[in-house]
């Protein structure tokens, strides 16, 4: 990201940027920048497309014309999926593209391996954009309720963010609703967070391993299905406890050495004070049942991405497998 600021500060731009990766709050935000730039207001050099709906021969046309009464020209494309396949000439034509001419792709995943990968990063940047630190986010939630007037403290951040988990998205929303809820009063609380929002889905994924950790089956099988009934998706779903398991793991070998607090949180990519609710969960597993746990998800997550289960039918299998009997 910091390239990426540089570039907007200084106005000196690449012929290609590719912004990818989970975090679409921040995927947003940068391609807005780029956007405005590059060409501000200037919507007669601006060509959108949806990646879907474009061909290679027609980004290139328009790449080749010139600028009309400008110094350059913004091609955005969303979601061509060109850095995941095959680009056809695209790479090669990056070489000999008219300065005059910008291109930003904006797409969910990439292949490090891929050609057009490959020739983007060497000619431009491909900037990965992943979910931010806790660390991070409470600054930049903090600086949003500033600028509307209220104040927090910093172990009243901690427990809003526990609830919102990292998505920035979910945590602007939630910020909107504690502002409006707030009214003229400039404090922000305990009691305002619980009145307004919402537990995130990490948070009871979190929950649900809990169960899984009791062996309280039913229990770990309802907060599921609670889950899908407000049309949270199976395959993030999977993805969360995938990922969950893999923390789990990580926080194990690092009770094994020893590590601190700090360098847990650090390490998991989580706050601070959730640290210790990790470290009780944890307990309730063997080392062993862990990689099991971790190595069962990787291949639910194949089976579903190789249509041999259903992602619904992957998540209940691994819940009943990890809550019975050890």
């Amino acid at each position: 990201m910091k390239n990426l600021n540089e570039d907007i500060q200084t106005g000196s731009f690449k012929p290609v940027y590719c912004l990818f990766g989970e975090e679409n709050f921040l995927k947003r935000s940068y391609r807005g920048r780029l956007k405005e730039a590059i060409t501000g207001e200037d919507q007669m050099n601006l060509t959108v497309w949806d990646g879907k709906e474009v061909g290679i021969s027609q980004v290139i046309d328009i790449a080749e014309t010139m600028p009309f009464f400008a110094e350059r020209r913004l091609i955005i494309v969303d979601g061509s999926g060109w850095f995941k396949k095959d680009a056809g000439v695209l790479p090669d034509y990056l070489e000999r593209m008219p300065k005059t001419s910008h291109l930003l792709f904006v797409e969910a995943a990439v292949d490090k391996r891929n050609r057009f990968y490959k020739k983007a990063a060497s000619l431009g940047r491909v900037v990965e954009l992943k979910r931010q630190p806790f660390s991070e986010l409470s600054v930049w939630a903090g600086s949003i309720l500033k600028k509307a007037g209220k104040k927090i403290t910093g172990q009243t951040m901690d427990y809003f963010l526990s609830l919102t988990g990292d998505d920035m998205d979910y945590i602007r929303s939630e910020l909107d609703k504690l502002t409006a809820y707030t009214g003229g009063r400039n404090v922000v609380t305990v009691q305002d967070i619980e009145a307004v929002c919402c537990q995130q889905v990490t948070g009871k994924v979190f929950d649900m391993i809990g169960a899984v950790a009791g062996r309280r089956q039913a229990q770990a099988l309802k907060l599921y299905y609670d889950l899908l009934t407000v049309r949270e998706s199976a395959g993030r779903i999977l993805a969360l406890i995938s990922r969950h398991f893999h923390q789990l793991l990580l926080m194990k070998e690092l009770m094994e050495k020893g590590a601190g607090t700090d360098r847990m949180a650090k390490a998991l990519g989580v706050p601070p004070f959730a640290v210790g609710k990790l470290k009780n969960q944890v307990r309730a597993f063997e080392k062993t049942e862990l990689y099991r746990c971790a190595e069962r998800c990787a291949a639910s997550e194949e089976a579903v991405k190789t249509g041999k289960l259903s992602d619904t039918l992957a998540v209940e299998l691994l819940i009943v497998e990890f809550s019975g009997a050890r």
